[in-house]
């Protein structure tokens, strides 16, 4: 079932072409985040469209969709450095042309056009990463036309794979970037032809440009490609070593340059704020009230309530500094895998329905019935199963090493375990991959039942998420 490869240079204009075969699955795509994205511009449209002179607190305190940050809807509509610039080094940057696209909209319109700027780069990059998956299952796991549709289909069926679709984040264009990396990579693999540095260059700039954890994973494609020469010091110098201390010399230069004086002034106006406050109060407790610890009618004290116990949304960090402040060591690690990394990323609690952890969310939600829990179990049976039947894949470790680095850090460290479902579009295409070396090397008379299991489990997937997002957007 071997693939002829037509693509054969990198970052040519040909990777965005779709060919004959492609073309029913791509206008399937088009239609699909077409209609996600819609349902959000018509769930913020009313709210979102007015021009405003504070867009920072209407799209920040106005978006709650879990815990996807709408910093794109800012940027895009107010220009400026606001991304973390640790995590984000480029993308600032990045959305600078759309900013200016929706500037102009805005003069000619009169209304704020963000969402439909932002909307045409989150299913531009959804369509993408749909194309980009279904080839890597076609040319680089050699499955059959309807095989990779099938299981490219059960990626987007995963709660929030479709959501990060649909939300103002990053998570989608990372989403694309990985999966271009990854179908590039695979063809260097399957051809036998080293990566050069200048491409492992492009790809680590545009990739760790929208986050920054995420360029370790190049430097890991990589060494998959060119073994043993990735290690020589020339290469490891100009492709490995250079572009990362660039890459962070940018970081300290655009916060200093773009960042620290807004942070100071911002931290300035809120300490202002807090003590304005904080004499108000001050002068309300001093005045003498006859009502202050007694009720008039009965003369009897009022109890005073108890104060509420403070809502836990992190556990305790290993150590202390900027980054390892975020690390989390007490939460439990059977529950945030078990109720969110293969349960909330899947399949939506219906508790808390896309709530948000530093709101109102609790970190670990239970489903209520058993049935999810089965449905969980089938889908990571069928993991481990394609990931045992595809071992001597290096191909399949390229994409299990990914996998391995974010379970290091999300749940080993425990960089963001309590949304740790978040994270889902920087991982969670491993599932399918794994699952299409099943379908490749299994029983030809089991093939048919893991269809139909695969099937079924899409149906139900599409439906339950499906229609637990629209209840949500559309109350």
């Amino acid at each position: 079932m071997k693939q002829n490869l037509t693509r054969k240079s990198f970052l040519s204009w040909r990777l965005f072409t779709i060919n004959r075969e492609e073309r029913w699955v791509a206008l399937t795509a088009l239609v699909f985040f077409v209609a996600l994205n819609a349902l959000t511009i018509a769930r913020y449209y009313e709210q979102f469209s007015p021009p405003t002179d504070d867009y920072w607190t209407l799209f920040i305190f106005g978006f709650k969709v879990s815990g996807f940050d709408p910093i794109t809807y800012y940027v895009v509509s107010d220009w400026e450095a606001r991304y973390n610039v640790y995590r984000h080094p480029l993308l600032s940057f990045y959305m600078y042309l759309p900013y200016l696209l929706n500037k102009g909209l805005m003069w000619l319109t009169g209304i704020n056009c963000v969402q439909f700027v932002v909307g045409f780069i989150l299913v531009f990059s959804g369509f993408y990463s749909f194309i980009f998956l279904y080839r890597v299952l076609r040319e680089m796991v050699d499955l059959r036309h309807s095989d990779a549709f099938l299981l490219t289909g059960m990626f987007f069926s995963f709660a929030f794979i479709m959501l990060s679709a649909m939300v103002p984040d990053h998570f989608v264009i990372s989403l694309m970037l990985l999966l271009l990396t990854m179908y590039e990579t695979g063809k260097h693999m399957k051809e036998r032809k080293e990566m050069t540095v200048w491409t492992t260059i492009i790809l680590f700039v545009a990739t760790a440009g929208v986050s920054l954890n995420n360029g370790l994973k190049i430097f890991m494609a990589s060494w998959f490609a060119n073994g043993k020469r990735f290690f020589t010091p020339k290469h490891l110098f100009l492709a490995v070593i250079l572009p990362a201390a660039l890459m962070w010399g940018f970081c300290r230069f655009e916060y200093r340059q773009f960042v620290w004086e807004n942070e100071q002034a911002r931290h300035a106006l809120k300490a202002q704020k807090q003590k304005t406050a904080a004499q108000r109060t001050k002068v309300i407790e001093s005045k003498p009230t006859s009502t202050a610890k007694k009720d008039t009618t009965s003369h009897k004290p009022v109890p005073v309530s108890k104060p509420t116990k403070k809502r836990q949304i992190q556990g305790a960090p290993l150590m202390g500094g900027e980054f390892m402040r975020w690390t989390d060591i007490t939460t439990s690690r059977w529950g945030s895998v078990v109720e969110n990394l293969f349960g909330e990323s899947i399949q939506l609690h219906t508790d808390y329905l896309l709530q948000d952890v530093f709101r109102s969310r609790p970190m670990i939600v239970s489903y209520r019935y058993v049935f999810p829990y089965i449905i969980e179990g089938i889908i990571v049976l069928l993991f481990l199963t394609g990931i045992w039947m595809g071992r001597h894949s290096r191909f399949l470790w390229l994409a299990l090493s990914w996998f391995l680095l974010d379970v290091a850090l999300h749940i080993g460290l425990g960089f963001g375990i309590n949304e740790v479902y978040i994270m889902s579009a920087h991982w969670m295409f491993v599932i399918p991959i794994a699952i299409g070396y099943l379908f490749r090397y299994c029983n030809l008379r089991l093939l048919p039942w893991i269809r139909g299991i695969v099937m079924l489990l899409i149906v139900y997937l599409f439906i339950y998420n499906g229609s637990l997002i629209g209840q949500f957007l559309l109350k």
